[in-house]
């Protein structure tokens, strides 16, 4: 079989078991879990394949013309491109998405909807691979908007607790703002081109020899960065992300480390020449880049809820992929791009584990409980090793590929970058990327501390559920490359057409030795308010059930921490370290800088008084009218219907008055008439 009908296969299966699930869910419900794993584990076999055949050399194309456009220039094309950056992104979506089916079989294994979750995991998944493979603007978006829809259905899988059906709205419509400037964005680009086809624009952009240039880079540019700020929740289109934690884990996982947010990073890295054509839109990606390190940093220490902690931490990770191809090292990104959805799908596993062992998502309520690492010894050992890739402390995975991208800042900020970039960009992503270092390694440290340190009375292991067995696999497999997958940075550069991504000295002593004083900072903070703060009481409800499988504690978990606190995202704990870290600044840290609250007083409440104020005229004026014009006629039909007796006699008598009056009238006219 070759190449192609292999690459083809790897997003075809798992839409094929999507539908067919979707069909079949109802009525035999016994194949959902074999049609949930089996095509996504052949599809993640078959990428693997077609990494290994491709070998990080010439990229592979194929196409095929989808559809005629009116301009013979511009078909839409059903386009593969497959290179050293596709074939390895494909994996990564692969594995992760099987990883993910195997412990939902587990995490949902009682859910009467599973086969409908399972069915949308796989189609999420397929959308996915096709943004991967796409070499046609066109066919990309459509992946790009299937997983638009895939994320509203699973982030409100729990449709039965308000906070399920308002994140699932909020994650669609915010993301559909970007889409919408995202979408003339590519028409533009492509009317420039003169193609739909990336690797066709990129290599006209790319050539040296060809006299090709956007006529309007920066507009174009700043036009697709919208969409990508909202897909990959970026500021100032980020507030969606840390609201979809209402959804189950595995599809925080899912949407976390491999599709969704990281189908923007791709964009931007497959698209960069289009981007570095303009100096100015490179600026606004680093700036932006730098207030979403600093801002989701902040905002993560300060989270009650372990879920949306990590929700905020991918936001800052994505940002440093930003970052990287803000100073135009899309190696760099990409590899952090890999690395970081293998240590993010291994957290939120483990913190599904984690709610399920001590019933809460609350941080201020674990860490009241004690012997929650022997409860749930898996989650420990392997979320630790997540936290430590995570705080990129060597040598787990994530120093070697945040290191990437703080030396390819470093060199942009020096100078040594590529043509048209301007050393700003690299101050400023240098700058955001060593504070950010600080909070991350802060935030990681404080979830470690509060979950796994915890003075209270134990949890009875006799009201623990243990997990099933392929939920503790599966975070096993993911913690393999949470630890190792940082040393290939040797090995990708041919694979991402060079550039080298080793650990510069200057950065890593830097960032090794601030991420090392958060540790420390936090370490002290916490000593200091729980000291203070005894005698530790229970804090928080628990789950009702905590015998129940994973997926109903965590469904009550979200739907008892607001009422427990009074607010989603932060408890009244004063032994949380981050009170005495934060200072002032935790509140607004907690509630994401009231930046929703912004919002709804410059748009949501304007447009709700703006549809009050058309429903009032609709109904008040403009049916007023309606009504009016009706009304004439009724009442003249009324009136006319009176008449209508059926007495022969009174029409009669009418004829006759009539007549009669008639006939005055013709005489008194003719009487009145200058003739007579």
């Amino acid at each position: 079989m070759s190449t192609t009908t292999l690459a083809a296969l790897v997003p075809l299966l798992p839409f094929l078991g999507a539908v067919a699930g979707l069909l079949t869910g109802r009525r035999a419900p016994g194949f959902a879990q074999p049609l949930a794993v089996l095509p996504t584990l052949v599809s993640a076999v078959l990428a693997v394949l077609v990494a290994v055949r491709q070998g990080g050399g010439e990229p592979l194309r194929a196409a095929a013309e989808l559809t005629p456009t009116g301009d013979e220039s511009l078909p839409i094309q059903l386009a593969l491109n497959v290179d050293g950056f596709a074939a390895l992104v494909a994996v990564l979506v692969g594995a992760v998405a099987t990883c993910v089916q195997l412990y939902s079989t587990g995490y949902l294994r009682d859910d009467p909807r599973y086969a409908s979750y399972a069915s949308f995991v796989s189609l999420f998944t397929a959308a996915m691979l096709l943004v991967v493979y796409a070499d046609d603007l066109i066919v990309l978006l459509v992946g790009w908007e299937v997983m638009g829809i895939c994320s509203y259905f699973l982030v409100g899988h729990y449709w039965e607790t308000r906070a399920a059906r308002d994140a699932s709205l909020k994650a669609f419509l915010v993301t559909k703002l970007g889409d919408v400037p995202f979408l003339i964005g590519i028409l533009a680009l492509a009317t420039e081109a003169g193609t739909f086809r990336i690797s066709g624009i990129t290599s006209r952009l790319g050539s040296q020899l060809a006299e090709f240039e956007l006529a309007h880079p920066t507009v174009i540019a700043l036009l697709l960065l919208a969409g990508v700020a909202g897909k990959s929740a970026q500021f100032p289109l980020h507030t969606w992300l840390p609201d979809a934690m209402a959804g189950p884990t595995p599809v925080s996982a899912l949407i976390h480390a491999a599709t969704m947010v990281a189908a923007g990073v791709y964009f931007i890295a497959r698209l960069l020449p289009v981007f570095a054509a303009s100096a100015a839109a490179m600026v606004v990606l680093a700036v932006l880049a730098a207030v979403t390190i600093v801002g989701s940093g902040l905002s993560a220490l300060a989270q009650d809820d372990v879920k949306r902690v990590l929700a905020y931490s991918t936001i800052g990770q994505l940002a440093y992929m930003a970052g990287a191809l803000a100073v135009a090292d899309r190696g760099a990104a990409v590899f952090h791009l890999l690395v970081h959805g293998a240590f993010k799908a291994l957290l939120f596993l483990a913190a599904g584990v984690l709610i399920h062992a001590a019933g809460t998502n609350s941080l201020a309520a674990m860490s009241r409980m004690g012997g929650l690492s022997k409860i749930a010894p898996d989650a420990y050992w392997t979320m630790t090793i997540g936290l430590l890739a995570l705080a990129a402390i060597p040598p787990f995975s994530g120093f070697f590929s945040k290191e990437a991208v703080l030396a390819a800042a470093e060199h942009a900020a020096f100078g040594d970058a590529a043509a048209g970039m301007t050393p700003a960009a690299g101050w400023i992503v240098l700058a955001a990327g060593m504070l950010g270092a600080l909070l991350t390694a802060a935030y990681a440290a404080r979830l470690w501390l509060l979950a796994f340190r915890g003075e209270g009375p134990p949890v009875p292991a006799e009201e623990h559920r243990r997990e099933p067995a392929v939920m503790n696999v599966v975070l096993w497999v993911l913690a393999l490359p949470s630890l190792a997958l940082g040393l290939a940075y040797g090995v990708l550069p041919e694979w991402f057409g060079g550039g080298s991504l080793a650990p510069s000295l200057a950065t890593s002593v830097l960032a090794t030795g601030v991420a090392l004083v958060g540790v420390l900072v936090t370490y002290g903070a916490w000593r200091q308010t729980t000291a203070h703060a005894a005698p530790r009481t229970p804090m928080g409800a628990v789950a009702a059930h905590p015998r129940g499988d994973a997926a109903l504690s965590e469904a009550e978990a979200i739907a008892t921490h607001e009422p427990a606190y009074g607010d989603i995202a932060s408890a009244p704990d004063p032994a949380d370290p981050s009170r005495l870290l934060l200072g002032p600044l935790h509140d607004p840290a907690a509630h994401g800088f009231r930046l929703d609250a912004a919002y709804a007083a410059l748009f949501v409440r304007p447009t709700r008084a703006a549809a009050r104020l058309v429903r009032f005229i609709d109904r008040e004026v403009i049916d007023t009218y309606v009504r009016g014009a009706g009304l004439g006629p009724r009442l003249l039909g009324s009136l006319v219907r009176r008449t209508q007796t059926g007495n022969t006699q009174t029409y009669l008598g009418a004829l006759l008055v009539g007549s009669l009056v008639l006939a005055v009238a013709a005489v008194l006219v003719a009487a009145g008439s200058p003739g007579a």
